[in-house]
This record gives structure tokens, C-alpha cells and sequence, in this order.
């Protein structure tokens, strides 16, 4: 049975709880790394988006599609693990040809995996590596680039594209799930903690402000997909989301918007972030950094209001309905 490359167990990054906690677990002194990652969070320095797209097929008709629809049809250069800059749809299925996915594919089964009803395992991963506007594209390419060589060369084949065609400059990666030893990587929240790790350090070596932290760290809910949500209600291409949508609309309408239970477990770890940020702020004063132990009660004291999903999308159909207000209200020329 094949091994697993990655076995991380990985903290959050900027692990607050770990300096305001008691006992002998707690961490009385902040390393050069520690401060220099508290100073480019509360100065909010871009954050690094590394993101695994699930959706599609994952065989080999899907690295075709996948390749050729990052390389726009051959008119973007990919980049291979060997260095060498391809085009073109015959260059593409060069690359595909070089990875032996049909060998992948096509290898005879168990006789316990024929009958059971798992999925085939898959042969690629497609993976986003991005940054803010404004960042540039060039850099991000350059460090996309050497994260990979650092994390898969020799090991697991890879095809990286970069796309300019957004405000946020992104690269594209696919990358081979069994490695050339034998191993198959399988991508957990650990690892993709870890990649992120990477790539921050990488931009920041190219001269490019990145940082790596968790959203609860910069007072931010689990997830921003308010907008999607709403977005996909709208459009009707989720009857359970549109409900939900409606539903709320309808409680604005009665002024009657119930805050959502999961609200006392947002509370609790926005209190645990706060009392981590004030114990970072006094080790800082201790150790000779009073301007930055400044700084982070200020970042503290400006951490947005906790708000669950639920009240994200109240407040945005209240302001779209404000919207709505002012412009029929409009005088008519």
C-alpha cells in the first residue's frame, strides 16, 4: 500500500492560543520569525490564497481538459517540473505523455476494489496559487515556481500556467498524485497550511509583501461566501440556497433576524484571538518591541464585529434594498 508523502499535523498559522495559554505548554518568548509575521498581520500584508479545485474529472480525459483549458487552448505557455516552457496543443499532450497517466489509469485493480463502490483514485490534483491586485504577476510566477521545485521536483510530476487575465494574478498547477517513488499525495487542511507557509516565504524573498495566517487571526468568519451565496440564489442554481436567501428577506421584512447558534462558537473564538493578541502584545513590550506591541492593540481594537453567515446575508440584502429604495425614490428627468 502506498505511503502518504504528507504527514503534518501543522498548528494554525500564528497560533495565538499558544502564548495566552497557561501551564507548561505556554510559549514565553517570541522567535525573529514569530515577530516578523505579527508585524506583517496587524499591518495587514496581502494574503496568500492556495486553494484545491475538486470539481471535474480526475482521470486522464480530465488532465487534458484541465491543461487545455488552463493553457487557453494552447496559447498559454505551460511550465514543466523539467523547466522547459511548452505551447500548443502537441507540446500539451506531450506533457500528459511524459506522466504515463494512461499506465496510472489503466492499472488492473484488486479484486476487493473492483466490487467495492469507491471511487478510482485520483491521478492529478489541480491546485490555485494566488495573490491579491496589484501584486506582481511576474513574482507570483517566480515563487509559484520555485515552491514547486522545492516541494515536488523529483518527486511528483507538475504543469504550472500563469493567468493575468483576472486583477488577481494566479497560478495554475497540476500536479501528478502518485509521485515517481511510488508515494501518493494526499493534500489535508495541514498541508495546504504548510503550502501556504511556503509560498508567503517565497514571495517574501522575491521582495513581495505576503502573509500566511488564519482568517480568525484578522477577525474574519470561517468563510467569506456570502456573495456567492447570494449570487447563486439569485440566479437559481441552488434551490436550497435561494430558501435560504428568501427566508432571511422575509424575517428583514418582520424585523425579526434570529442570530444563528453557531454564533457562540464564533464568540468564543474571537474572545480566545483577542486574549492570544494581548498576551502577544505584552511579550512584544517585554522583549523591546513597544511600537509593535502598540500596533497590535490597535489591529486588535479594529477586528470587525463578529457576524454570523446568516447576518452577513441580512446585511447585504438590507444594503442591496437600500439600493433599491434610493433609485426608485430617484426624481425622473
Amino acid at each position: 500500500m502506498p505511503r502518504r508523502l504528507f504527514r503534518l499535523t501543522g498548528e494554525p498559522l500564528l497560533n495565538l492560543t499558544s502564548y495566552a495559554r497557561s501551564g507548561p505548554t505556554r510559549r514565553d518568548r517570541l522567535s525573529r520569525t514569530d515577530v516578523e509575521q505579527i508585524r506583517r498581520t496587524v499591518r495587514r500584508a496581502p494574503e496568500v490564497v492556495v486553494k484545491v479545485l475538486a470539481r471535474g474529472r480526475h482521470d486522464v480525459a480530465g488532465a487534458r481538459a484541465h491543461l487545455a483549458y488552463v493553457s487557453r487552448g494552447g496559447e498559454l505557455e505551460l511550465e514543466t517540473d523539467e523547466g522547459e516552457r511548452v505551447a500548443g496543443g502537441e507540446a500539451r499532450e506531450q506533457v500528459l505523455d511524459s506522466w504515463d497517466l494512461d499506465l496510472e489509469d489503466e492499472r488492473p485493480r484488486s479484486e476487493l476494489e473492483a466490487f467495492s463502490r469507491r471511487e478510482p483514485p485520483k491521478l492529478f490534483h489541480k491546485v490555485t496559487l494566488s495573490m491579491p491586485p496589484g501584486t506582481p504577476s511576474e513574482k507570483v510566477r517566480a515563487a509559484a515556481q520555485n515552491f514547486a521545485r522545492e516541494e515536488f521536483g523529483l518527486k511528483h510530476r507538475y504543469a504550472m500556467v500563469l493567468h493575468t487575465d483576472e486583477p488577481h494574478p494566479h497560478v495554475h498547477l497540476l500536479i501528478k498524485a502518485q509521485s515517481e517513488q511510488g508515494t501518493r499525495l494526499r493534500i489535508q487542511k495541514a498541508t495546504l497550511r504548510d503550502w501556504r507557509r511556503q509560498l508567503a516565504q517565497q514571495l517574501g524573498a522575491l521582495g513581495v509583501p505576503a502573509n500566511a495566517t488564519e482568517r480568525a487571526v484578522r477577525g474574519k468568519i470561517p468563510k467569506a461566501k456570502t456573495d456567492g451565496v447570494y449570487r447563486t440564489a439569485i440566479r437559481g442554481e441552488s434551490n436550497q440556497m435561494r430558501d435560504r436567501v428568501e427566508g432571511i428577506a422575509r424575517d428583514l421584512v418582520r424585523a425579526s433576524v434570529v442570530p444563528e447558534a453557531g454564533r457562540a462558537k464564533l464568540l468564543a473564538t474571537r474572545r480566545a484571538v483577542e486574549k492570544g493578541w494581548r498576551a502577544v502584545g505584552e511579550m512584544l513590550s517585554a522583549q523591546g518591541y513597544p511600537d509593535l506591541a502598540h500596533e497590535v492593540q490597535r489591529f486588535v481594537s479594529q477586528l470587525p464585529p463578529v457576524r454570523t453567515e446568516r447576518e452577513l446575508i441580512a446585511e447585504r440584502l438590507r444594503e442591496r434594498m437600500r439600493a433599491t429604495r434610493v433609485r426608485d425614490d430617484a426624481p425622473t428627468r
